[in-house]
């Protein structure tokens, strides 16, 4: 439980982040995102999901 909110910590720092660095940017992206075709946004979060399961086993191995 404890490795479950490190990493929950993380994902809010980096979000944080994001919004406090760059809020322009993601303005602009949001503004992008509707017009992404479906198929690449669903490849972008599976290869983002195997990338950190990937992390997560050789950090972990």
């Amino acid at each position: 439980m404890s490795d479950f909110l490190t990493g929950f910590a993380f994902f809010l720092i980096i979000e944080g982040l994001v919004y406090a660095l760059a809020p322009l940017v993601l303005v602009e992206l949001a503004k992008r995102l509707p017009y992404v075709p479906e198929r690449q946004l669903r490849l972008a979060g599976l290869t983002s999901v195997a990338v950190g399961v990937g992390l997560v086993w050789l950090l972990r191995g």
